[in-house]
């Protein structure tokens, strides 16, 4: 690859959507190419992005805590643009600390306007937002747990389902991840088309990964990218 555009490509899409596995591809590609390039994983300790806090979920005001993360960014952002590298990442705009906001019952409007601060921080890098997005959400949960197994469903649904957003609908166990779930891909599809931001949306449901390289390795070569 050449004339590579943005220092800055986020993945985005549910839990399970192949999020990781791609922004570390995205990111040897690069290296492969020549381009020096940073995969930040989900994993990452410490994470350079992801707002970390070990309170109980009432001990967290919504608005604290998008206060908290957009801190978080713009120390980001001013180290990577001390960096000569570009730097892929697995979710942060809305996998991660969102999330967190949406199990903490924020309003709309904080979230949308926590999503345009962020994207206004992160405009020095030229981002660049991959956004992959399965049709059938209960489909690709159910995928997704089968694949993990019953310890990393419990996992998710130990933590996410005690928030206030779960515990106030009544929602449990796997089919309580999969109603939680299509909440937030409604929130997030409506945030990604809100976004004045560089964007692609890639339905990835058949998993036909050299397909998806090819349209994120042409995006990334795009300026004009919408």
């Amino acid at each position: 690859m050449s004339n590579v555009w943005p220092r800055l490509v986020i993945v985005e899409g549910i839990m399970g959507s192949g999020k990781s596995t791609v922004t570390v591809n995205i990111a040897r590609r690069l290296e492969a190419s020549g381009i020096p390039a940073t995969g930040i994983t989900e994993g990452a300790d410490p994470h350079p992005i992801r707002f970390d806090w070990d309170l109980p979920w009432s001990a967290m005001p919504p608005a604290k805590l998008a206060k908290s993360c957009i801190a978080k960014w713009r120390a980001f952002v001013d180290s990577s643009l001390a960096a000569d590298r570009i730097q892929a990442v697995d979710g942060q705009l809305f996998h991660g600390n969102l999330t967190s906001l949406l199990l903490l019952e924020a309003d709309m409007e904080l979230i949308a306007a926590y999503c345009r601060e962020v994207v206004a921080v992160i405009k020095p890098l030229r981002p660049l937002l991959i956004y992959f997005h399965q049709d059938d959400v209960d489909s690709a949960i159910r995928a997704v747990s089968a694949q993990r197994g019953d310890k990393w469903v419990n996992y998710q649904a130990n933590w996410k389902l005690e928030s206030p957003y779960a515990r106030r609908r009544g929602l449990v166990g796997l089919d309580g991840l999969i109603a939680l779930y299509r909440q937030y891909r409604a929130l997030t599809d409506q945030l990604f088309a809100d976004l004045d931001i560089p964007k692609i949306s890639i339905e990835n449901s058949r998993q036909q990964w050299a397909l998806y390289d090819d349209i994120i390795d042409r995006a990334l070569t795009n300026p004009n990218t919408t």
